[in-house]
């Protein structure tokens, strides 16, 4: 189904390409043929049909040429030239850019200036949840409770960004085979925002539209009203009937005012969240993020189970009409752009992990006019021109002082040995410093301890950030300020890869696999153990956006495998692993995932061993460390980790290092520190290099020149793709073997065994 709103707003139309319908009763879902005054592409989408049209405009079913479909929006030219319809298109397209949620429906290009403004989003092969309901019946509780969880995230990422949806209705809920997407953001606007909708104006659906959206009490529109709006959402979804009944609109709105809802039918399991989001008074209902945790602790697994049969059927066959499209010759309308959508990795990363764009920009003048003149110190201020510099710096943004402190200190001690060898070199051609920043892990200080480091002009790149949540805090600073980062621990997929509206990264070479590809080579691990036949994937939520990446990787790679896991959710902090963990026993689990932080598989390791389970145990980068056998104890036995770092002490060709660090700090070298080392060095003989070659150091190019490496550290070599992402391997199997780590070895790229499997 398409995942924007036919512009009159009636319903989305679904999909159903090879189907042509009638012109007077199109059947639900069908794609209509293009008419000879379409368009035949815009902007790089060839239009393959019709999914919906209105007096406003029209919505196609567009492709690019490397095959992905998306849902294309296109106003008509005289809608374009009422006044102030281009400030509400362009706020439509920044609300639906705003929301970071693997249940929310992305945008994948725009152009509101352009004649005939127009919006594409990712394309959903599925029903809503109103034709669902409509031609199936309403749906079974365990339906309702994974669709509530899945809208409460996505309305959580939409308050986060500051904005209120305004339209949750069945219609704007599409229902895919891994869950449901919530769509239209076309009256979205930030909480508090008046000025481009009437004060008496009722906005939303009537029953579906809250008591203060119903009277048109502007100033009392904000998140609970899209509460309101999920409430009525589950009790239609649970009952196959809207709460508040049907009929003329000011009778509904009344009665969404006035009276009682009709909870009838709806699962005693569920009455009391439901009327807790239908309360009146909006300071009453409960908050987004909060519902989804009182609603499940399972979540959709990747497969359709979580959906009646009837509807997984209307799925699979939308779906495998999409196959069915055919390849249409590009004729190019006239006036449409050359230049096609930019490639890029986006459309894998938004199946696996749902995640959004990364908001970055904005920044200080005064860092830009402190690094303006990194090699014209002096020049054109009628001054006489300093003198160059001889003594440049590295700088280390780590957390030294907080949670992560024992990966920090090791970066740092890295970093430091780096410098320091370098500057014991006869030859140098300049002499450097360490310059480091602590951001003690606190995104809240984050920002204020990287300025630190780019408003110097003396440093030329930094080995940092420690964590995901401080590297996203301080990205626009150096983007801003042109200085690289390099990470070898924060593996937040959009610290490098961009949307095709935004400009490619330039800042961030990773050397580590990003939690997607991570997720991946853990799950691929899984696979060398040949009787492996029903994996348990646990996510816990402590860590939100890491354990989220993390299965979806698990999930696309036991998908490639053959693997049909058994999935279970937790929410954040849980404490009591035991019942989850005996259901998944129970259900027939011969080996066990955990998607999540180090404290939560340390209680997990406790529980399993508890009940007696004799699997293998997995988990990844965020589990691993001292801190987990020190926690997890005798329980710590047996498990395995995929991690993006090497014992230092098992490598033959890093026998130098370590015996300088055991000179230098007086012990061996900690996980991340060998990995520190090598890309700083990396950093400081491309520095030398441009030296000797007669240039001045510089930030310029710097990123750029290091993408290109084909570099050999003491742990192993370094090649990076376009976006600046590690393209050789990057994770390693360790086993818990009498209370320390043994390496096992990298990581398989494929499934193992794969053909056995089938056979």
């Amino acid at each position: 189904m398409s995942p924007i709103d036919p512009i009159d707003s009636t319903g989305p139309v679904a999909p159903e390409p090879g189907r042509v319908p009638t012109p007077a009763r199109p059947e639900p879902g069908a794609l209509q043929p293009l008419l000879p005054a379409d368009p035949s592409s815009i902007a790089g989408y060839r239009l393959l049909g019709r999914l919906g049209a209105g007096g406003m405009g029209v919505v196609y079913l567009g492709r690019t040429e490397h095959g992905e479909l998306a849902a294309v929006k296109v106003t008509h030219a005289d809608q374009a030239d009422q006044p102030d319809f281009r400030a509400r298109f362009r706020r439509e397209v920044e609300a639906a850019r705003r929301v970071s949620s693997p249940w929310a429906v992305p945008v994948t290009g725009a152009d509101p200036d352009a004649p005939e403004p127009w919006m594409a989003t990712a394309f959903v092969a599925g029903p809503s949840l109103g034709e669902a309901v409509t031609a199936h019946g309403a749906l079974p509780e365990r339906s309702v409770r994974l669709l509530g969880w899945a809208v409460a995230r996505a309305l959580s990422a939409v308050h986060a960004a500051g904005l209120v949806h305004r339209d949750v209705k069945p219609g704007n809920v599409l229902l895919a085979v891994d869950g449901p997407r919530l769509i239209d953001f076309g009256i979205a606007r930030a909480t508090g925002e008046t000025a481009l909708t009437a004060t008496d104006m009722v906005v939303g659906t009537p029953g579906f539209l809250a008591p203060e959206q119903a009277e048109a009490r502007t100033d009392a529109i904000g998140p609970p009203a899209d509460v309101f709006a999920l409430g009525c959402l589950l009790a239609y979804a649970a009952t196959g009937r809207p709460p508040f009944g049907t009929g003329a609109v000011d009778a509904l709105m009344y009665r969404t005012v006035h009276d009682e809802p009709d909870l009838t039918g709806v699962p005693e399991g569920l009455l009391d969240l439901v009327r807790a989001c239908l309360a009146k008074d909006p300071a009453a209902r409960p908050a987004a993020a909060e519902i989804g945790v009182r609603l499940t602790e399972d979540s959709p697994a990747g497969g359709a189970d979580w959906l009646p049969a009837p509807v997984v059927r209307t799925i699979a066959e939308r779906s495998a009409r999409m196959l069915a499209l055919p390849e249409i010759d590009a004729t190019g309308a006239a006036n449409e752009p050359t230049e096609p959508p930019r490639r890029s990795r986006r459309g894998f990363l938004l199946l696996a992990s749902g995640a959004a764009v990364l908001a970055v920009g904005g920044g200080s003048f005064a860092a830009w006019a402190g690094l303006k003149d990194d090699d014209t110190d002096g020049e054109g201020d009628g001054k006489k021109p300093a003198p160059p510099r001889t003594t440049w710096k590295i700088g280390v943004l780590a957390d030294l002082s907080g949670p992560a402190k024992e990966i920090g200190l090791a970066q740092e001690r890295g970093a430091r040995l780096a410098v320091e060898q370098f500057n014991a070199r006869k030859n140098k051609p300049f002499t450097l410093e360490l310059k480091v920043s602590d951001d003690r892990g606190d995104p809240a200080t984050a920002l204020e301890s990287a300025r630190r480091l780019t408003t110097d002009p003396g440093v030329l790149a930094v080995l940092g950030a420690t964590s995901d949540d401080t590297a996203q805090v301080v990205l626009p600073a150096f983007e801003e300020a042109g200085l690289p980062l390099l990470t070898v621990s924060a593996g937040y997929n959009l610290l490098t890869v961009r949307d095709q509206e935004s400009p490619p990264n330039t800042t961030v070479l990773r050397a580590i696999p990003h939690h997607l590809y991570a997720g991946m080579h853990l799950a691929y691990s899984v696979t060398l153990l040949p009787a492996i036949r029903k994996p348990g994937v646990l996510q816990e939520r402590t860590d939100d956006q890491y354990s989220w990446q993390l299965v979806r990787g698990v999930q696309f790679a036991f998908g490639q495998a053959g693997l049909k896991p058994h999935f279970r959710v937790v929410p954040a902090r849980v404490r009591e692993y035991r019942a989850v963990l005996g259901e998944m026993i129970d259900s027939g689990m011969d080996a066990y995932v955990h998607c999540g932080t180090l404290a939560g598989a340390a209680l997990a390791a406790r529980a399993l061993n508890e009940l007696r389970f004799t699997g293998p145990r997995f988990a990844g980068q965020h589990a691993f460390g001292q801190a987990f056998l020190k926690e997890a104890g005798a329980d710590a036995e047996g498990w395995f980790f995929g991690a993006p770092v090497l014992d230092a002490v098992s490598r033959k060709e890093a026998a130098g290092f370590v015996t300088a660090h055991r000179k230098r700090f007086g012990e061996a070298p900690a996980y991340y520190t060998g990995e520190s080392y090598d890309v700083v060095t990396m950093a400081l003989d491309e520095l030398a290099r441009r030296a000797k070659a007669g240039g001045a150091p510089a930030r310029k190019g710097l990123w750029q020149a290091l993408r290109k490496q084909k570099y050999t550290g003491v742990m192993g070599g370094y090649t990076f793709d376009e976006n600046g992402d590690l393209t050789n391997g990057g994770t390693f199997v360790h086993a818990v073997q009498n209370g320390a780590y043994k390496v096992i070895g990298p990581a398989p790229f494929v499934p193992a065994n794969k053909g056995k499997r089938k056979a």
